[in-house]
């Protein structure tokens, strides 16, 4: 048997809501209904934003305040997911609540099971739908919103597709055209975004290009696009609407694509201009090259790479703890980082 490939798509909290704040049931059937004409072809993932949305009105002089929104989001997850059930049940198509933290991410032992648990769910038939596990995260280990899990989801299990549903058609230009396609996204292209977002959720366009930009460097493609236009998840996959960031090409392992992507962010170095060149070339970094110790990490941490321009170029774990790079980085042979453990970015 064939091994289908693997879709993600995120629904934000104004996708999936009303002005007032309810969950909107037309826009949550829809979405069932165009979910289940891919769900022959593909491995899906739903990550949908809407519980603390769903829940607030059962709470008493709501005010945003986080204990409130970790009990919103609690009354809320099992009211999104019956929704979905509901609209999904007239397909034959089962689902799964899947509540994820940043740590099972940044744990390569979690991450894998978390990947095996879902591909039991996909043998079966059954879509999972990711959300954060807003009851117990941590403020200091959040994701930063749900468009970063959704790309965790889409780089670690290897996905063809991210689709990232937004409350505007795609990316505009500075005349509010839509932009139909986007080869590379690079600084110039972050500047299309606004620092808006909506009322009701986190994220917004610096977000979703911003992971984008990360999905695209590790081969995604990856659609930003609006649920307004008829039959729109459809018509994205079909590249017919909204905004195709297309992938890069990306030959590196499925660890390291954990690596850069999964992996929590311990301390970061900046390195001269011959230790960037040896690490493009796929060699090790020596403490020789490191210029400064930007923030301290310890022995199988993983750590940025800086260059002197302070631009991050790398990613890479860590075989020593930084305190040992002072005194040493004169040493020729003190390997910091093996280049097996190093990830151009």
């Amino acid at each position: 048997m064939t091994r289908k490939p693997i879709l993600v798509l995120k629904f934000g909290t104004a996708s999936i809501t009303t002005a007032n704040g309810d969950l909107n049931e037309e826009i949550i059937k829809n979405i069932s209904q165009q979910v289940a004409h891919l769900h022959a072809s593909y491995n899906l993932v739903l990550v949908s934003s809407g519980a603390v949305a769903a829940g607030k009105k059962r709470l008493k002089n709501f005010t945003g305040q986080l204990t409130e929104r970790k009990a919103a989001a609690a009354i809320g997850n099992p009211l999104l997911l019956n929704k979905y059930a509901q609209y999904f049940a007239p397909h034959g198509i089962s689902i799964a609540q899947s509540l994820c933290e940043r740590h099972h991410f940044s744990n390569r032992h979690q991450f894998l099971q978390l990947q095996r648990t879902y591909q039991e769910l996909w043998a079966n038939g059954i879509i999972p739908i990711a959300n954060e596990n807003d009851v117990v995260s941590n403020l200091e280990l959040k994701f930063s919103d749900n468009d970063e899990l959704a790309t965790l989801i889409a780089v670690g299990f290897g996905a063809r597709l991210l689709l990232l549903c937004t409350s505007v058609p795609g990316v505009l230009d500075a005349e509010g055209k839509l932009i139909n396609e986007i080869k590379i996204i690079n600084a110039i292209t972050l500047q299309l975004a606004t620092k808006e977002k909506s009322s009701a959720g986190l994220g917004g366009m610096t977000s979703k290009l911003t992971f984008a930009r990360l999905a695209t460097q590790m081969g995604i493609k990856t659609i930003i696009f609006g649920m307004k236009n008829q039959n729109a998840i459809l018509q994205a996959v079909a590249e017919k609407t909204g905004t195709v960031c297309q992938p890069q090409a990306c030959n590196i392992s499925a660890r390291n694509k954990w690596l850069v992507s999964g992996s929590l962010i311990s301390g970061k170095v900046q390195i001269d201009a011959g230790a960037a060149k040896a690490i493009i070339n796929r060699h090790s970094l020596l403490a020789v090259g490191i210029l400064k110790i930007v923030q301290h990490f310890e022995e199988g941490e993983v750590f940025e790479i800086l260059d002197v321009q302070n631009q991050p170029i790398a990613v890479a774990k860590s075989r020593i703890n930084s305190n040992e790079i002072n005194g040493n980085n004169k040493l020729q042979n003190l390997e910091i980082a093996h280049t097996n453990d190093i990830v151009l970015i």
